[in-house]
């Protein structure tokens, strides 16, 4: 094990913390160290909490509701308030830490760096069906020559899953656009440092070709 200590985030639904526990599976199968955020409430449990962590992981979630373009439809939930200050507490506090984004994790990000966020991506930007909720199957990716992204998946494509219905609609400062689907959505984006790295589908839900994603976060994290 390297010894990388990786901060998973959870969600809150009516009062309890949830995980889903191939989160936790994926950073150990990466060689990673799990440990689990809680809900916070205050910016000293954040910087105390942060101190014992190399990177972070914002997984995904419910409704994205900073820098939302519209409203949510009615098969999103929007997040709970808690999980909102709780995600921008512990996010600001590990500033200076590799980051991987996931879904709500990478709109969370963009976000928090004044990005905007459809609230239906696929009724505002006219895209296709990102949720397999709504009938959406997989399909591919094209991931951007240069991008770090690339380079940690070695490869210019990648068969993605659907599970998200918001979608980025502009992009936050000092992010840049590293994958998209065919029909235009965003579905990765990170800084030029590589230090954010965020990520539209769900890598911990396929790990045969997704683990590198993981890995390299482990890896930063361990220097």
């Amino acid at each position: 094990m390297s010894g990388a200590r990786i901060g998973i985030t959870t969600s809150l639904e009516d009062g309890r913390q949830t995980l889903d526990v191939r989160y936790a599976e994926a950073v150990e199968a990466a060689g990673g160290l799990p440990i689990i955020v809680p809900i916070i409430e205050h910016e000293e449990t954040a910087r105390a909490i942060a101190a014992m962590l190399d990177g972070l992981i914002i997984t995904g979630g419910p409704g994205i509701t900073r820098g939302l373009i519209g409203s949510l439809p009615e098969d999103l939930p929007a997040v709970d308030e808690r999980r909102d200050r709780s995600d921008a507490l512990i996010y600001r506090a590990l500033a200076d830490r590799p980051f991987l984004g996931i879904c709500y994790g990478m709109q969370f990000a963009n976000a928090l760096a004044g990005g905007r966020i459809y609230g239906d991506a696929q009724a505002q930007a006219a895209s296709d069906a990102h949720s397999s909720e709504r009938g959406a199957t997989e399909h591919e990716i094209e991931i951007a020559d240069g991008s770090h992204l690339r380079s940690i998946l070695g490869a210019g494509r990648m068969l993605s899953n659907t599970h998200h219905i918001q979608a980025i609609a502009d992009l936050g400062a000092g992010l840049r656009v590293t994958a998209r689907a065919a029909d235009g959505v965003i579905e990765a984006i990170e800084s030029a440092d590589g230090r954010i790295i965020g990520v539209q589908f769900h890598p911990e839900r396929m790990l045969e070709r997704a683990l590198p994603l993981f890995e390299d976060l482990a890896r930063r994290a361990r220097r």
